[in-house]
């Protein structure tokens, strides 16, 4: 469950947050069930690791979710004063009755920004939107797992690019196999054939492109070239 801290000069994003302090509050608004199947440890959380890492906290400009589920918008409570950036696909699918974004509506202090997507294709999606303007980030829309689910594109200086896919996939392997995560597609992909799409889509991508590291959410081998905080002695 993981944050990733972006860089820029025009102000610094989060792409998700991972687990906050309040973790267990928000597990607690999900269903029984849910909660008999989960089992999670908290470390640090984000913000936790940026204080201490020393990095100023003024210089985060918002908060890009892949998607609003629990374990990537959890962390969000602990940033009161940034906003969240989501399409508005995914604001309608927050502020609806959908069992899987209860933590999200829980959050008393979320403050939802929507953004839009502009009609400029994107390594072969429809449309996109271009954070700031440079190429550097840009989000494309991914429905499925959650109706605005989108993956963000980041491209660092060196040119070196990443693809921050959320939970299309859970494995690396379920892009490069395009395999479906059966349990999930039954629990909370709200439109699988659309995931199956997608996850072509990204296998194309990769085959085309196999420099871009594909960042899935949940594979701590996709992180394996991310520099991690380290805190100040």
């Amino acid at each position: 469950m993981t944050a990733t801290l972006i860089k820029h000069p025009k102000g610094d994003l989060l792409i998700d947050t991972g687990f906050g302090r309040d973790i267990a509050q928000h597990l607690a608004t999900l269903p029984l069930f849910f909660r008999l199947l989960t089992r999670y440890s908290l470390n640090k959380t984000a913000r936790e690791q940026l204080q201490s890492s020393g990095y100023d906290l003024t210089r985060l400009r918002a908060i890009l979710l892949t998607h609003s589920h629990w374990d990537h918008i959890s962390g969000a409570a602990d940033f009161p004063e940034v906003p969240v950036w989501i399409p508005p696909a995914e604001r309608s699918f927050v502020q609806g009755e959908d069992f899987t974004t209860a933590p999200a509506r829980s959050i008393k202090s979320l403050h939802l920004e929507e953004y839009r997507f502009d009609a400029h294709p994107y390594l072969g999606f429809a449309e996109s939107h271009d954070v700031y303007g440079d190429g550097t980030v840009v989000s494309v829309p991914a429905p499925g797992h959650s109706p605005g689910s989108v993956i963000v594109f980041v491209t660092l200086p060196d040119n070196k690019r990443y693809a921050f896919i959320g939970d299309l996939a859970w494995q690396l392997e379920g892009v490069t196999e395009q395999e479906e995560r059966p349990l999930t597609q039954r629990l909370a992909d709200v439109e699988p054939r659309l995931v199956r799409e997608n996850l072509a889509h990204m296998a194309a991508i990769s085959a085309r492109y196999p420099e871009m590291t594909i960042v899935v959410a949940h594979d701590p081998r996709s992180f394996a070239s991310i520099p991690t905080l380290v805190p100040k002695p």
